[in-house]
C-alpha cells in the first residue's frame, strides 16, 4: 500500500478571476463534506480581491498558492487525487489547452493532464466570449484530453434581477462519475 492510499483524498481546487470567486468557499465546504482535503491554487489576478484569501486560507488549513515554489522548498500539498477549476474562465481555459503554463494555475492545470487525475472545470464566460472560435476549439481539445465540463456559466442577470447560483457542487458530481 502505497503512501497515496493511506491519506485522505487531496483536491487542487483552481481559482481563476471572476466575480463568482468570492463564493468559493462553497466549494471547499462541499469538498469537505465528502471527506476531501483541499488545497487552493490561485492565478496571480484572482489573488488580487476576488475572493477572501484569509477566510480560505482558515478554512482549508493551508496557504494558497499562486507562485510557483523555489528549488529546494518542500511541496505544500500532497500530489492530487482530482482537480477542480472553478470558476474557470476564458483565458485560462484558453491558455490550458494551448499548453501555456505561465502562471502555476496553468502549470497545475497542464500537468494534472499527465498525472491522469480526473479533472472537472466550472466554466465561468460571457456569452459574448463563448462563441469566440478559440474558445470552442479549446473546449473540443480539452473534452478530448478528459476534462469534465459542467454547464457554463454566464452570470446574466436573469429578468427578477438576480442571477442564477454558480452550482459549486456540480465539479464535485463531475468528479464521482
Amino acid at each position: 500500500m502505497t503512501e497515496q492510499d493511506q491519506r485522505p483524498p487531496f483536491l487542487y481546487v483552481v481559482v481563476c478571476a471572476a466575480g463568482i470567486a468570492a463564493d468559493v468557499g462553497k466549494l471547499i465546504t462541499a469538498a469537505q463534506e465528502r471527506q476531501w482535503h483541499v488545497g487552493v491554487i490561485a492565478t496571480p489576478l484572482a489573488m488580487n480581491g476576488f475572493f477572501d484569501t484569509a477566510a480560505v486560507e482558515a478554512q482549508t488549513g493551508r496557504p494558497i498558492r499562486s507562485a510557483w515554489r523555489r528549488p529546494g522548498e518542500p511541496r505544500p500539498f500532497p500530489e492530487p487525487d482530482a482537480v477542480v477549476v472553478a470558476p474557470a474562465t476564458f483565458n485560462t481555459i484558453n491558455k490550458w489547452a494551448a499548453g501555456i503554463a505561465d502562471t502555476l494555475a496553468l502549470g497545475t492545470l497542464c500537468e494534472a493532464y499527465g498525472l491522469g487525475v480526473p479533472i472537472a472545470a466550472l466554466p465561468c464566460v460571457a456569452d459574448a466570449l463563448a462563441v469566440h472560435p478559440a474558445y470552442q476549439d479549446s473546449l473540443i481539445r480539452l473534452r478530448g484530453m478528459g476534462v469534465r465540463f459542467g454547464e457554463p456559466y454566464s452570470g446574466v442577470v436573469g429578468e427578477d434581477g438576480g442571477r442564477p447560483e454558480f452550482g459549486w457542487e456540480r465539479a464535485l458530481d463531475l468528479l464521482d462519475r
